[in-house]
């Protein structure tokens, strides 16, 4: 017999009161009405070196129906690390379909971390592990948040080099947009094969005074080295906390490579919760099957 909205509801009430108990101050409630809670995890307690912040949103089929969605922060997980981690946790929630699995989860993200330590990983750069969690989630950002993309265009300038400037611009194409409750979400995409042309796209995008002025102006690439058999990958959030890390997993999911995306959204003044990464990752969706 399924599990009725009730009996799901008190499970997940009892999951969550059990595991803010065993975690105690590692244990963060975002946001209660929408279910979203954050929890650290280190590979020790008393000098930890390697850190990890897991942030997952439980909907309301959970644990019977549906998978927590979930986001994992760390400066040092990219690329292969991020994606062994992120199978490691489909393949417990697969292999206990209906179970409450927060649990298992983070015990397997601290097992991780605990190879890590051991293992001969160099330890990672303490100047950037000590990024702060944002604990609202974002959409408080939009208070004093002023979109500055020059400084996005100044990173990506380390990764490229001064003299190949005439790389050529790849062709755009802007999807439809979506809009809910006055916030309006459009997702830009071109074809890009070096982080050059990323560079050029970006400018290009930011040349256009409605782009510049959204609020925020989140992207991901994803670009196959066939050298090194290797993918060359990254995201900015731009002020959207883990809306970037969602994106480009979104892009490891249907597997897209040699592409970039970027979501521009304009807020409206109402709060949208969970909501916004729905329609940033159906935006990016839309996009990328067109």
């Amino acid at each position: 017999m399924a599990a009725s909205d009730t009996e799901r509801a008190q499970q997940q009430i009892d999951e969550i009161e059990a595991l803010s108990s065993i975690y105690g101050d590692d244990w963060c409630v975002v946001d209660e009405d929408e279910k979203i809670y954050c929890i650290k995890i280190s590979d020790c307690l008393d000098q930890p070196k390697w850190t990890l912040c897991l942030q997952v949103i439980l909907p309301p089929g959970y644990p019977t129906a549906e998978p927590p969605i979930y986001q994992l922060n760390a400066p040092w997980l990219r690329g292969q690390d991020y994606t062994e981690l992120a199978n490691s946790l489909e393949e417990i929630y697969v292999q206990n379909l209906g179970e409450s699995i927060l649990y298992l989860w983070v015990e397997k993200i601290r097992e991780v971390l605990v190879e890590k330590a051991q293992s001969s990983d160099p330890e990672p750069d303490i100047k950037k592990t000590t990024e702060e969690v944002d604990g609202d989630d974002g959409d408080d950002f939009l208070l004093d948040y002023q979109p500055i993309p020059e400084d996005q265009i100044k990173m990506l300038n380390y990764m490229t080099s001064e003299s190949q400037e005439d790389e050529e611009l790849p062709p755009i194409h802007h999807g439809n947009p979506i809009t809910d409750r006055r916030s309006t979400f459009q997702a830009h995409l071109a074809p890009v094969v070096t982080t050059r042309q990323v560079k050029r796209v970006l400018e290009k995008l930011y040349e256009n005074k409605k782009i510049a002025s959204a609020t925020h102006n989140i992207y991901a690439y994803r670009i196959y080295c066939e050298d090194k058999q290797t993918f060359l990958q990254d995201c900015e959030d731009d002020g959207e906390t883990a809306a970037g890390g969602r994106l480009l997993h979104l892009m490891q999911i249907l597997n897209v490579h040699n592409v970039l995306v970027v979501v521009s959204r304009w807020y409206g003044g109402i709060l949208l919760g969970p909501d916004r990464f729905k329609h940033i990752n159906n935006c990016a969706r839309n996009v990328l099957v067109e």
